[in-house]
């Protein structure tokens, strides 16, 4: 299992290494070697900034340039990479799950709420969230609460109706058998249906991570005080690739850790069932 793992991590980092240097250096080593026309264009600096010119963007906008100054630089730069987009990503990302898992075990344990407020959800559930966007900040303004609840509207829905069906999937033997001895519904609810439906709910937790960055971003692309967003649409209009880069890269940072987390809360609940049990 060692061996294997060895041989992946191998390759994985003898490719990342090969696109850095062909990033680095192919569009050079294009210009040199074959004729104008073949030169592939997608490597020209201008459009995708070298990794060394987007590394130096990053310890500026990052605030390590300075060491010394990274808490000034935190507190004084709007355009820094760690505050508005991730903090709102996360809280927009926290009340889309909280509120979709509980409205997803209301609805799913109540048939007549469920055919009450059905035609309403797949009503909403029918608009682009995206379309949305524009209205949200009207309502809530440029700052960060339209980012949060753009977040949310994005990530309720998915999360909620993934809970609605992990739900209505319950055994139904097993909540017989539950109530037979003597459960009630609280318990029912806690002890059988919430741990049945678990992997249903994080299904849906691992696409919502990168549904509430996307929610976040694109509030930011259309209005924005600050945020990674605004600082991709302010890096596009001066030509700035190196800066737009960092931007991706951090977005892209951000949710493989997020994933990460969620991969480990999921491992940790679910430790249960066969495919999450430790190796030995």
């Amino acid at each position: 299992m060692s061996k294997s793992r060895s041989a992946i991590l191998f390759w994985q980092v003898a490719i990342l290494v090969v696109v850095l240097v062909v990033w680095q250096w192919g569009f050079e080593w294009s210009k040199a070697l074959l004729p104008k026309a073949y030169v592939p264009k997608i490597l020209d600096p201008y459009f995708v900034a070298k990794p060394s010119l987007i590394w130096q963007s990053f310890l500026r906008l990052g605030c390590f340039a300075d060491p010394a100054g990274f808490a000034a630089c935190i507190n004084g730069n709007d355009n820094n990479l760690w505050l508005a987009t991730l903090k709102n990503t996360w809280w927009g990302f926290l009340f889309g799950s909280a509120s979709g898992v509980a409205a997803g075990l209301v609805l799913g344990r109540s048939d007549f709420l469920a055919r009450v407020f059905g035609p309403y959800v797949v009503a909403l559930n029918s608009i682009p969230r995206i379309a949305l966007v524009p209205l949200v900040i009207l309502i809530f303004g440029l700052g960060d609460l339209s980012k949060i609840a753009t977040a949310w509207l994005v990530v309720f829905f998915v999360v909620f109706f993934n809970t609605f069906e992990g739900t209505r999937a319950v055994d139904r033997d097993q909540i017989a058998a539950a109530r037979l001895l003597g459960a009630s519904e609280l318990t029912v609810l806690r002890t059988v249906v919430i741990p049945s439906a678990l992997a249903w709910v994080f299904a849906s937790l691992l696409p919502a991570v990168s549904f509430a960055l996307i929610g976040v971003i694109v509030g930011e692309f259309i209005g924005a005080e600050r945020g990674l967003g605004k600082l991709i649409i302010e890096a596009e209009a001066r030509a700035n690739a190196s800066e737009m880069m960092v931007a991706i890269f951090v977005m892209m940072f951000v949710g493989i850790l997020l994933a990460i987390a969620v991969r480990s809360l999921q491992s940790y609940l679910l430790r249960w069932q066969p495919q999450f049990e430790p190796s030995a």
